[in-house]
């Protein structure tokens, strides 16, 4: 009998220290998902890719993509705190930075290559035919500056033209109503230009290196959520490196997910920057990094009173997320 009460005492004893210790351990709390916000050009697309073919979650992150197309906006948004993180090209980056200081690039996701086109309609045969004519483009960002580097090379100016402010995709619709005669766009809008009768004036192939398009992050974020950035990072660049070998299904994906027509979805024009560009652009001595072209960008919106001060450069752009935890 004693010899049951001792070993149902042991079993109590052993079964409430087992107890214990379980409810003494530390609870690891779920992190929410980053919030990324991105628009509709198709470098900003690998995102989707790496989160439908698991890439993110491979890297132990969960990422919720938050597709908007109108650009201005969202960046309101990004900046009132409603997403951890941001598409935006490097012009934007800057203008955005004069208010907003507290944001830093991560990773640069692409480089437009021919991808960004100005269209016209058909009377428009040359960019010096654009005098006097109205002109499309979203003011006060990189859109500008690709713009009247454009005019630039026709020796026009803006003062030739009447810029008129618009996003990407109203500018199908204003040149079908004549409400310009040419404008900044790309895929998919410029598959809707050219089905309207419109051509292409001039691409971004004829501005190496200028237009950059970043992934960049609150400085919040940052500061509290540094290893989830890191793997964020690499799942990007998997899904970029996994879309160039595979395209056809890359596209298909998208197409999916964004619910638009697969043959408006190319990566002619478009370079997926690897890691090993990225580490060549965030080189500071390197003469085609991406501080010798922000300072295109600073200068241009120092001039035009878009941005009154002058950024400290060093401090928007943000490295060590990009290799993978040693």
């Amino acid at each position: 009998m004693f010899k049951i009460l001792r070993y149902v005492s042991i079993f109590l004893i052993t079964a409430c220290l087992l107890f214990a210790c379980h409810t003494l351990a530390p609870t690891k709390l779920k992190r929410p998902p980053l919030k990324v916000q991105f628009a509709s050009f198709v470098g900003e697309y690998p995102g989707i890719i790496a989160q439908q073919k698991g890439f993110f979650k491979a890297q132990g992150i969960d990422v919720e993509l938050i597709y908007k197309p109108y650009t201005q906006l969202e960046q309101a948004n990004f900046t009132a705190g409603k997403y951890d993180a941001i598409s935006l090209s490097l012009g934007s980056l800057i203008v955005l930075s004069a208010t907003n200081p507290d944001i830093q690039s991560v990773i640069v996701i692409d480089e437009s290559t021919g991808a960004d086109v100005v269209v016209a309609q058909s009377q428009i045969k040359t960019v010096a035919d654009l005098k006097g004519k109205k002109l499309g483009a979203n003011l006060g960002g990189f859109s500008e500056v690709f713009v009247t580097e454009m005019l630039k090379n026709a020796n026009l100016t803006s003062e030739d033209v009447n810029l008129v402010k618009l996003e990407a995709l109203e500018i199908p619709q204003r040149l079908k109503n004549n409400l310009i005669q040419a404008g900044h766009t790309w895929q998919p809008y410029l598959s809707e230009v050219m089905k309207l009768g419109g051509h292409i004036l001039f691409t971004s192939k004829q501005t190496p290196g200028l237009i950059l398009d970043m992934i960049v992050f609150s400085g919040d974020t940052i500061r509290h959520r540094p290893e989830d950035i890191r793997a964020f990072v690499q799942g990007w660049l998997q899904a970029a490196d996994y879309w160039k070998a595979n395209v056809q299904e890359g596209n298909a994906i998208v197409s999916k997910v964004l619910k638009i027509p697969s043959n408006t979805i190319s990566l002619e024009g478009v370079n997926l920057t690897d890691l090993a560009e990225n580490q060549k652009l965030f080189e500071f001595s390197n003469p085609n990094s991406i501080y010798k072209t922000a300072k295109i960008y600073v200068e241009f919106f120092i001039r035009s009173g878009n941005v009154t001060r002058i950024p400290e450069l060093k401090s928007l752009f943000n490295s060590s997320f990009l290799n993978p935890p040693s």
